[in-house]
C-alpha cells in the first residue's frame, strides 16, 4: 500500500511553515524581536531550523508556539492530516490513509480543529447592524404559575 506521507518532502513542509508563519522574516515567538540568530537544525528532523533570540536570549524552532509543537508525528503527517480533513474524510479514513492508529488520528484532528478555531479573529461589527428578536417562553403559554401547578399534580414540568 502506498502511504501518502511518503509523497511529501519534509524540507518543503518546513519551508512552507516558515513562509506562512514569518512572511517578513523570523521573529521570536516569546518577545516578537526580529533580532534572531540561526542555531543549526534539529538532529531528529534536519529540515527543522533552530534559533536563538538576541533580545530575550531564548531558544526556539520553526514549530515553537504552534499546534504542531511537542508531538511525535512528523510535520508532513500533520500537513496531510489537515489536507484530508479538508476533503471531509472521517478520522478513521485519515488514520487508514496515513497509516496511523485511529486514536492518534482522532487526537490530531481535534488539535487541528481547535487550532483553526483559535486562529479565527473575533468579528468586528461596524455601521448599522440588524438582528432578529428572540422570544423566550417563561412557562406554559407565558404563564409560569400554570407550569408549577401542573408539576404539583404530577404532570410534566417545563
Amino acid at each position: 500500500m502506498l502511504h501518502l506521507q511518503n509523497l511529501l518532502d519534509d524540507a518543503k513542509c518546513y519551508e512552507e511553515v516558515r513562509r506562512r508563519r514569518w512572511p517578513e522574516g523570523v521573529r521570536c515567538p516569546h518577545c516578537a524581536s526580529s533580532e534572531v540568530a540561526k542555531q543549526g537544525c534539529d538532529t531528529a528532523q534536519p529540515s527543522r531550523r533552530k534559533y536563538r533570540c538576541k533580545a530575550c536570549g531564548r531558544y526556539f524552532d520553526d514549530l515553537t508556539g504552534t499546534i504542531f509543537a511537542g508531538h511525535h508525528q512528523p510535520l508532513r503527517v500533520w500537513i496531510l492530516c489537515l489536507y484530508l480533513m479538508g476533503l471531509n474524510l472521517s478520522n478513521r479514513q485519515i488514520a487508514q490513509e496515513l497509516g496511523l492508529n485511529p486514536d492518534d488520528a482522532q487526537r490530531m484532528a481535534s488539535q487541528l480543529r481547535e487550532g483553526i478555531v483559535a486562529a479565527q479573529p473575533e468579528p468586528v461589527l461596524s455601521g448599522e447592524v440588524e438582528f432578529d428578536e428572540v422570544y423566550v417562553v417563561a412557562g406554559h403559554k407565558g404563564n409560569p404559575e400554570a407550569v408549577k401547578k401542573k408539576a404539583a399534580r404530577g404532570g410534566v414540568g417545563g
